[in-house]
């Protein structure tokens, strides 16, 4: 599983014109889902995204990241970007081949949406497999790569 995490403003993602999901100060997440993902990594990206201290402390006389977006009482937009998977080693064209499936992926992408909203933060998401316009006014900017892969990656 790979989850392009940044800190934002505010954002926003559209189909055909019309605003799906808006969240104010929060995280946008940019998702994409592999074929070898399970539970397990849904549970740890999951609490990894809620965890992570991102923001800086109200009041710091320094801008050191002490609160995650969860102490804050961020917002969160989840997109799910299966070309997060996109493999441009050979050739002109990406393959997609470490990508979940469609069927699998979509599950997968409500499950993780499902834990997040266990947080009581407010979670906005697109349209999985819709052409989507993202609007992001980062924060910062803050962008992180988060990725775990599942038993079977990781076995050799």
């Amino acid at each position: 599983m790979r989850v392009v995490i940044q800190r934002v403003k505010s954002s926003q993602v559209e189909v055909n014109g019309e605003v799906l999901g808006r969240i104010g100060r929060g995280l946008n997440l940019l998702v994409g889902i592999a074929a070898t993902d399970t539970e397990a990594e849904l549970d740890w990206m999951a609490r990894k995204c809620l965890d992570l201290r991102l923001f800086p402390a109200e009041q710091a006389e320094n801008d050191r990241w002490e609160q995650s977006v969860f102490d804050v009482g961020g917002d969160l937009l989840v997109v799910s970007q299966f070309t997060l998977y996109g493999d441009c080693h050979k050739g002109r064209r990406p393959s997609f081949s470490g990508s979940a499936p469609p069927h699998l992926a979509e599950a997968l992408y409500e499950k993780f949406v499902a834990k997040l909203r266990q947080s009581d933060l407010r979670v906005e998401t697109g349209k999985f497999g819709a052409m989507m316009e993202v609007k992001i006014e980062n924060d910062g900017p803050v962008t992180l790569l988060l990725e775990r892969e599942g038993e079977q990656a990781r076995s050799p």
